[in-house]
């Protein structure tokens, strides 16, 4: 099974960027498709964006434009570059990885623990 911790989060004021990381070990071999969900206080969890084995990128409608997610396959690491970061962006964000793609669109991942990311207006 394949472990993910992320690093990358804090405080930031809004307009500013923040790049998260997430490193995944264990059975990367295992690992297909790559994403990251947030989680707000109140709110359900909901998916940010993925990374697909092939480089295909999806990414939720509030996040595009602003939001990059890529990956380095060498050093088994997604990142998510986040610019013009904005108050509501201000969540827990979660890592996911699986060997399914449509495992990480419904949720069905690992994960990792999270890294909170907050936005001051």
């Amino acid at each position: 099974q394949v472990q993910l911790v992320e690093s990358g989060g804090g405080l930031v004021q809004a307009g500013r960027s923040l790049r998260l990381s997430c490193a995944a070990s264990g059975s990367p071999f295992s690992v297909d498709a790559m994403g990251w969900y947030r989680q707000a206080p109140g709110k359900e969890r909901e998916l940010v964006a993925t990374i697909s084995s092939a480089g295909t990128t999806n990414y939720e409608d509030s996040v595009k434009g602003r939001f990059t997610i890529f990956k380095d396959n060498a050093k088994n690491t997604v990142y998510l570059q986040m610019d013009s970061l904005k108050p509501e962006d201000t969540a827990v964000y979660y890592c996911t990885a699986d060997e399914s793609y449509f495992r990480i669109l419904v949720g069905r991942g690992s994960w990792g623990q999270g890294t909170q990311v907050t936005v001051s207006s």
